[in-house]
């Protein structure tokens, strides 16, 4: 039995600012000089994703760590961090992520393929890439008929995992994938309707980040395997194949179901 630790990473996160932000909702709306605004609405969120994401960083999972950033910076925002601060952390942010790029070669060679992606050997780093939209193209408008797919015999790297929305598209063609990529759409409006109408701080924090979560894995994913984005093995919500992430995914709807249930009781 595996478990992906970052899988259980990215909902902890979420759980511990939520919390902060609506424990500490006074200090961190009072805007005069030493109310501990920075204290608690920018230091303490920043010490618990900041751990967490130095932990994936010894996972070797780039993409976990811009996930749990960017989610942890959005619930904070609507946490009522003032925007001042977020300056600093972009800036932070976007100096870490150069400093990745110089030390690792390796995913300076997945951003060299991506911008370069015509110029790159086709049998070599563009290969996946080149094969997914190649998955893509296939399909055509109605698709080759579930089950049918023939890039995922040795052409699509894990077709299984980060590249299964290429064979979605071969198969189901144009109009599954846009059908898909709807219900996915309805999905998180639906969650931010939830954490909009929700009845306290905490549930509202908690269902915007988790909400924010799966659209945040949905347009990365699609993002990395349509080459608008450089490749950073991102799984498909609820397709990708993957225990711990599904698991975590399930226990996540579990929450806003709840949420969304505690709405309509007076």
């Amino acid at each position: 039995i595996s478990v992906q630790p970052s899988e259980i990473a990215k909902m902890a996160v979420i759980l511990c600012i939520a919390l902060i932000m609506s424990k500490y909702e006074r200090q961190i709306q009072n805007r005069q000089k030493f109310g501990g605004q920075f204290r608690y609405g920018v230091l303490y969120p920043m010490i618990v994703f900041g751990f967490i994401c130095a932990l994936v960083m010894l996972e070797h999972h780039l993409s976990g760590i811009i996930i749990i950033g960017m989610v942890g910076l959005v619930t904070m925002y609507i946490g009522g961090a003032d925007k001042k601060w977020f300056l600093w952390l972009f800036a932070a942010g976007g100096t870490a992520v150069v400093l990745v790029l110089l030390v690792s070669d390796y995913a300076m060679l997945r951003v060299t393929t991506w911008l370069n992606i015509e110029n790159v050997d086709p049998l070599g780093s563009a290969w996946q890439t080149l094969q997914g939209l190649n998955a893509i193209g296939s399909g055509g408008f109605f698709g080759r008929g579930l089950g049918n797919s023939q890039q995922k015999y040795g052409y699509v790297s894990q077709p299984q995992n980060d590249f299964i929305f290429t064979i979605i598209c071969e198969e189901l063609g144009f109009i599954g994938a846009m059908g898909i990529l709807i219900l996915f759409a309805l999905l998180i409006l639906r969650g931010y309707w939830i954490a909009i109408h929700s009845r306290d701080r905490f549930s509202m924090l908690l269902a915007t980040g988790l909400t924010t979560l799966l659209a945040l894995q949905v347009l990365l994913n699609v993002g990395v395997v349509t080459n608008l984005l450089p490749s950073t093995g991102i799984s498909m919500p609820f397709f990708s194949s993957g225990g711990t992430a599904l698991m975590m995914q399930l226990a996540e709807c579990g929450i806003m179901l709840n949420i969304s249930r505690s709405i309509s009781q007076k």
